[in-house]
């Protein structure tokens, strides 16, 4: 079987005190591979996981192509057998590593994850490290041109359960919903509508004519209020989209205002504490109030009901 290797161009490494867990060689006169023109060396077979594997060491690099290059490639490569069905693949978290022999412990690559497939079959680092820093005695990673390289190998088994969820958009058609407050200036505190139902929940406006809080004696104050008493249409967060109109009688020129807003248990009213000066809406000129008498619309669409949710098991 032939495949390509690959390799990730650059190696970050740990120290560590623990030696390898699946697999040691030793290599003596370590300088001879790279003199004898030595392209790599493929290690005796080791089991992790219930697979075989092996080390590839590239003394002179994975891609050198008879030319010299400053770094050592290692690669961990799975053996193919005939016992493989035919369109396998093994995902494995691997490390590889190397001895110092003047600290007692090892320089490790970090823990990876990676795919081996037929076409795949192996991984590592074309510059797990350079030769420099190798061929020098002092870094104690070649003593007595010995050196010791190691594995670590992990198979990650499919025991995932997979949930596939498929989302289709629907048209959303927005409530809309006249309402006439009489008696318009007359209302001390707040006006506030019938419950009305949109989108599968209940909700109620609530209208200060004076204004409220910081807007009283300054502009009219409109709220949505979420209503979820009936825990039957509950839900944790309900997102809602509202646009208010204030109807002109004169002259057709509305005002209105829009929001966006997540309703929710703990978040039961959202809107404009000052949606208009009172002095345009007191103003009889302006045509808002128009015999004591002022006409409201809102639109509101629940943003939930945009989606439905189908899930499977695959």
């Amino acid at each position: 079987m032939s495949a390509t290797p690959a390799a990730d161009e650059t190696t970050n490494m740990e120290i560590r005190d623990a030696s390898p867990a699946h697999f040691l060689i030793k290599i003596e006169s370590f300088s001879l591979l790279d003199k004898c023109r030595v392209d790599k060396y493929e290690t005796k077979e080791f089991v992790a996981g219930d697979y075989k594997w092996r080390l590839v060491i590239y003394p002179n690099g994975d891609n050198n192509k008879g030319k010299e290059c400053d770094y050592i490639s290692v690669k961990l490569a799975l053996v193919y057998t005939s016992s493989m069905p035919k369109n396998w693949e093994v995902n494995a978290n691997f490390s590889i590593l190397l001895y110092n022999w003047i600290s007692g412990d090892y320089v490790s690559s970090l823990g990876r994850t990676r795919r081996f497939q037929r076409t795949q079959s192996e991984w590592g680092f074309s510059k797990f490290i350079s030769k420099k820093n190798m061929l020098d005695p002092s870094n104690g990673y070649l003593v007595n041109d010995s050196c010791v390289f190691g594995a670590d190998v992990f198979v990650v088994k499919r025991e995932a359960v997979t949930e596939c969820l498929s989302l289709k958009s629907i048209e959303i058609v927005p409530y809309t919903h006249d309402f006439k407050i009489s008696k318009f200036q007359k209302i001390e505190g707040f006006w506030e509508s019938e419950k009305f139902s949109a989108g599968g929940y209940k909700w109620y406006i609530r209208i200060f004519p004076k204004g409220n809080a910081a807007a009283t004696g300054r502009a009219i104050s409109i709220f949505l209020y979420y209503d979820c008493s009936d825990f039957t249409t509950h839900s944790a967060l309900v997102n809602a989209t509202y646009t208010v109109f204030i109807k002109n009688q004169l002259y057709g020129t509305h005002i209105k205002r829009t929001l966006t807003y997540s309703f929710s248990a703990s978040k039961l009213q959202w809107g404009w504490p000052s949606f208009v000066e009172l002095a345009t809406i007191d103003d009889p000129k302006k045509g808002f109030i128009v015999r004591d008498c002022m006409y409201l619309n809102i639109e509101l669409s629940v943003l939930n009901n945009g989606l439905t949710f189908s899930s499977t098991w695959i």
